[in-house]
């Protein structure tokens, strides 16, 4: 911590199974919905406030996603991310931050080398087993049900933040 605030920049959040259950509904014109908790929304608008960048990575493509990110005003939206590590390596360049000054939070195997990248990783309750063994937090909200604010929260008070100074 530096003057109490946290030194934190990024944190990069996975979608499916992370900020939503996991479940993708398909018809047969494609991808049909995604839910997403709106409670997790409001923790990543207090990350904004507090100053961190948040950055969405995804390996599927999808409409619902990016809508849902411009409505919260997250501009770093990244999809269709076969190869996570190099995207955050890459990230983490441009954006001039080392990684020690990330957080990172995702659920499943896909998302292990790029997490093991950052300075705090967190996953949902419901992880798979590999990605809670490597994990600094591990919420007790599965994907989808309130796990990103858990951690945002997480990184918010070991941050030095009082809720009254951001909700």
């Amino acid at each position: 911590m530096k003057d109490g605030k946290s030194l934190i920049k990024i944190v990069v959040m996975d979608v499916d199974g992370t900020l939503t259950d996991g479940i993708v509904y398909i018809g047969n014109d494609g991808e049909l919905c995604k839910g997403f908790y709106v409670r997790d929304g409001i923790g990543i608008l207090n990350l904004m406030k507090a100053g961190m960048i948040p950055v969405v990575f995804t390996s599927r493509e999808s409409g619902i996603v990016v809508q849902r990110w411009r409505e919260l005003g997250i501009d770093h939206i990244y999809q269709g991310v076969q190869k996570k590590e190099e995207k955050f390596r890459e990230i983490m360049k441009e954006m001039g931050v080392k990684p020690e000054e990330t957080a990172y939070i995702a659920d499943d195997i896909n998302d292990y080398e790029a997490m093991k990248l950052a300075g705090i990783r967190g996953c949902p309750a419901d992880a798979v087993t590999q990605i809670k063994e490597i994990c600094d937090f591990i919420s007790s909200y599965d994907g989808g049900k309130g796990a990103v604010r858990d951690f945002i929260e997480y990184l918010l008070k070991a941050g030095g933040y009082s809720k009254s100074e951001l909700y």
